[in-house]
């Protein structure tokens, strides 16, 4: 297909008017490469591993929740250019959906909700809240990551009604959202000291990549595109 077919195709999947504000200039076609596209890459990240791939695989477009490039440049150097140059010399187009693909309909945190099997779900300014089936050790098995519970909630019987919110969510008007939604428990990455104590909630935190990766996988399943799996190293003490 022709890239205006891609764009098209992809700004109906993540409209770019649902990004938030600090997306503008961030979202969309922000590295041009080949116009004609046929094999498509995926994957949370551009990083170095996942580009490397992708080329290996002859992808004319890749397409990622986060933009390698955040800050307008001024020189291009180091990490940045190093992985730029990787890109350009395969002609590879790389595509950013990020906080438009959170509020987008089937976005992050409806794949979120389909994996947690969530019930009766309702959505928040910036995730979700539904029934979870399931017990912290379930989440945590179905997520692939390991988990850590800041307040006084069960470990051993089914979370309950639970909020949902990919990336890093934990926002305290977003959890006193939730909980007006009856959550029990907020689930979400990166929790701050400042956050952690003043939260209204039960917080359970996973990892930014555990909780994000579920919809590029889903996205990946559906378009019949080539999934690159790059998670962090995470070693835990016993």
């Amino acid at each position: 297909m022709h890239v205006r077919e891609f764009i098209d195709e992809m700004e109906r999947i993540a409209p770019p008017g649902l990004a938030e504000e600090f997306d503008e200039g961030r979202i969309g076609l922000i590295v041009e490469g080949k116009k004609t596209i046929g094999t498509i890459c995926c994957a949370l990240d551009a990083t170095p591993t996942v580009v490397k791939q992708a080329a290996a695989a002859r992808a004319d477009m890749l397409v990622v929740h986060h933009t390698p490039i955040w800050t307008p440049l001024t020189t291009l150097t180091g990490q940045t250019a190093a992985l730029m140059r990787d890109v350009l010399a395969a002609g590879m187009n790389i595509w950013v959906m990020h906080t438009n693909f959170d509020h987008a309909e089937s976005g992050v945190n409806d794949a979120l909700a389909e994996l947690l099997s969530l019930e009766n779900t309702a959505p928040l300014e910036l995730g979700m809240v539904g029934d979870c089936p399931m017990t912290v050790k379930e989440i945590s098995r179905r997520l692939d990551c390991p988990l850590r519970i800041w307040g006084k909630m069960t470990k051993t019987g089914p979370v309950g009604r639970i909020a949902v919110a990919g990336g890093s969510g934990f926002d305290l008007l977003l959890m006193e959202e939730a909980k007006g939604k009856g959550a029990l428990a907020f689930l979400s990455s990166e929790l701050k000291h400042s956050i952690c104590r003043a939260a209204p909630l039960p917080c359970i935190e996973a990892t930014h990549y555990a909780l994000e990766t579920p919809a590029m996988k889903r996205l990946a399943a559906r378009k019949g595109w080539i999934f690159i799996a790059d998670p962090p190293v995470l070693n835990t003490i016993p």
